[in-house]
């Protein structure tokens, strides 16, 4: 049986990355809701995530988003981050709200628009340098709508070269982490559209170069499990997006649509060492919350993630290996099935407490008084949002 202090060891060393854009206002492809109390600058979104990490206690880090952070001054935000009990993690780069990006970025096939897309990577990293960052994100929206718009193979060639100026601008300890999407905004083709064309650029880069697993970023039915374990294997697992869907790419709370695959993508992250410090894994979180209140949504998804992973932990591994050497079908997938249905709540409220946090979060958070302060003094002003 597993060790429940154990347990409780590694989900106390947890930590689970926010995205600034999560504050902000979002909606669908047709409006934009806004809501009162929004941030209005990076450094009031680093106060909305301070909150999260207080109430949770495992969310110190926030994913940073160029040009919709843009400050004059870095290092200053980082520092103003740090005043709050967080720090700026993940900086995510923008080469698809730009109209020279119609026909993409790095994949273009005009040089000066892929130069113009190569320089503003380059920026991220000068942005890294000033926060501390380790870990450049890119996804790309290139791609093409129709059959012979353009060369396929070129434009993994313009991929690949773009790609190499910005892993040879990295510093020793930083990542290039890259992120594929089946498809959208382009409908025929995607030029990074699966784990494999991301790992094989990866693999040409270098062993600094990693890939990235939106949860919401695949076909219906597909196993996302086998590729966390296969990317383990290999050592290329940079990160995940943590995020749900029903149809496409919705970007609905983690573990809301499905959480038995958000307990099977745990699963295999505890059974190949995706915990280990060493093997840095960065869980982040990548949502947009249209109709929910935003920090109570975050806070709810940090805990979806932390019930999954504690599931993934109690999975007895010595009665699943055992079963699975005899063949015993059924057990084995009675072991995993065992752990999944352990209401792993009273835990959690335990190593809460043990913590000096309130057992529930969500409710400590709206108890704070915290929104309601938000919403009487974030009053004038542009609120953040998608492109602001």
């Amino acid at each position: 049986m597993p060790d429940i202090a154990a347990v409780k060891a590694a989900l106390t060393n947890q930590r689970i990355e926010t995205p600034s854009w999560g504050y902000g206002n979002s909606g669908t492809r047709f409006k934009v809701f806004a809501q009162a109390g929004v941030p209005r600058t990076p450094q009031e979104k680093l106060d909305d995530a301070a909150k999260v990490h207080e109430f949770t206690g495992i969310a110190p880090k926030v994913a940073l988003h160029i040009p919709w952070d843009t400050v004059d001054d870095y290092a200053a935000l980082a520092a103003y981050a740090k005043e709050r009990g967080v720090e700026l993690g993940t900086v995510n780069s923008n080469t698809f709200q730009d109209d020279d990006y119609k026909l993409g970025s790095v994949c273009h096939p005009d040089p000066k628009v892929r130069r113009k897309a190569v320089g503003h990577l380059l920026e991220c990293v000068d942005i890294m340098d000033a926060t501390g960052s380790k870990d450049l994100k890119l996804w790309l929206a290139d791609g093409t709508n129709y059959p012979g718009q353009d060369d396929i193979v070129a434009r993994q060639d313009r991929l690949a070269e773009s790609l190499a100026a910005v892993y040879e601008r990295l510093g020793d300890d930083q990542r290039l982490l890259l992120e594929y999407k089946l498809f959208e905004p382009a409908f025929y083709t995607t030029d990074v559209p699966d784990w494999g064309t991301s790992y094989l650029q990866c693999l040409k880069l270098g062993e600094r170069a990693q890939v990235v697993v939106d949860t919401g970023h695949h076909a219906p039915g597909t196993n996302i499990e086998f590729i966390v374990a296969l990317l383990l294997r290999e050592g290329r697992l940079g990160g995940f997006d943590f995020n749900s869907r029903f149809y496409a790419d919705d970007d609905l709370m983690v573990g809301s649509a499905d959480p038995f695959q958000l307990f099977r993508i745990l699963h295999e992250v505890a059974g190949n060492s995706g915990f280990d410090a060493e093997t840095n894994v960065a869980f982040m979180l990548d949502q947009c919350h249209n109709i929910e209140a935003k920090i109570p949504a975050v806070i709810r998804s940090v805990m979806n993630v932390q019930e999954a992973t504690a599931k993934a932990l109690l999975v007895d591994r010595d009665a699943l290996s055992a079963a699975q050497r005899d063949g015993d079908v059924l057990t084995a997938n009675a072991t995993l099935m065992d752990a999944f249905n352990t209401d792993v709540r009273p835990l959690l409220r335990e190593l809460r407490e043990e913590q000096g946090l309130a057992p529930d979060p969500v409710a400590a958070y709206h108890a704070s008084g915290w929104q309601e302060r938000i919403v009487a003094e974030r009053v004038g002003g542009e609120q953040a949002g998608w492109g602001a």
